[in-house]
């Protein structure tokens, strides 16, 4: 009859099982099939991942945003510096049948005359999805595609059209106006925390433990709920390695005084992965 473990042999399997534990801080992507890319790619590598969404986001301004989307000759292209943004397009063009015929019609074609500026795959994919071209997908962050857009354009060009964020950083603004390059910004969503996220985080500290990483995925998801973590982790927070999706979440961590182990190369779920595993090694 096999002997029962040991309690040293329960405490290395705790420890073995919180080396594979991922806390990703970030809302899950919106596919219809299979799991969101980051859990998947961290399986590939042997971890286990969990999702805890830390932001919350509500649309505004969408009739403006609108007369601005059927006005393609008043501005010199379009920018998109995260996925919300193109959503809140999306959200325009499904307010009414009119709507998603003229823009399927002439409206999708007159903007693809146009660069249409994006930071990302995942805002490159969702661009994609509406009809458009994407530049700049492999630029990763706002500050490289804002030089990949002062190469580009003149200062005479009609204005760049830039639906964003409420707390947005203003590095591409601040760029392309110092060069002279005409910008039009328009908040189309309000990030604030999200309203379960103190009970998610206590609730996964109390039935999976410490984590081994725990990969923050925007500045905003570090101002919300870093002195949480803190605080869940206790003692025992030189246990966890912090992983940053991208070098602006990481110098928001670096700020608070945070050890970031790794940092991903581009913000994709492979570059992510493969920067975690190593980390953890």
């Amino acid at each position: 009859m096999s002997q029962p473990p040991s309690h040293g042999q329960v405490f290395l399997q705790l420890v073995h099982d919180s080396r594979m534990h991922v806390l990703l801080l970030k809302e899950p992507r919106e596919e219809a099939s299979g799991p969101d890319p980051y859990i998947k790619e961290l399986a590939s590598h042997g971890h286990k991942a969990t999702l805890i969404p830390v932001l919350s986001f509500k649309f505004v301004s969408l009739n403006t945003l609108a007369d601005k989307l059927f006005q393609p000759e008043k501005h010199g292209g379009l920018i998109f510096t995260s996925p919300r943004a193109v959503e809140a397009v999306k959200m325009c063009l499904e307010e009414s049948k009119k709507r998603k015929e003229e823009w399927s019609k002439f409206l999708r074609d007159q903007w693809n005359t146009k660069p249409i500026y994006v930071v990302g795959k995942a805002t490159a994919a969702l661009v994609q999805n509406l009809g458009l071209t994407p530049l700049g997908e492999d630029t990763g962050t706002a500050e490289v595609l804002s030089r990949v857009i002062i190469e580009r354009e003149d200062t005479n060009i009609p204005p760049l059209f830039f639906p964003c964020g409420s707390i947005k950083r203003e590095v591409l603004p601040t760029a392309l106006r110092e060069k002279g390059v005409p910008l039009e910004t328009l908040t189309v969503y309000q990030t604030s925390e999200h309203p379960d996220v103190e009970k998610n985080l206590r609730n996964f500290f109390t039935e999976q433990g410490i984590p081994a990483c725990v990969a923050f995925f925007s500045p905003s998801g570090v101002k919300f709920c870093l002195e949480l973590i803190l605080r869940l982790s206790g003692d025992r927070l030189t246990q966890i390695k912090f992983a940053a999706v991208g070098p602006t979440t990481r110098d928001a961590m670096a700020a608070e005084g945070l050890c970031v182990s790794c940092t991903a190369e581009k913000p994709t779920a492979e570059h992510l992965a493969a920067g975690i595993s190593d980390a953890l090694l």
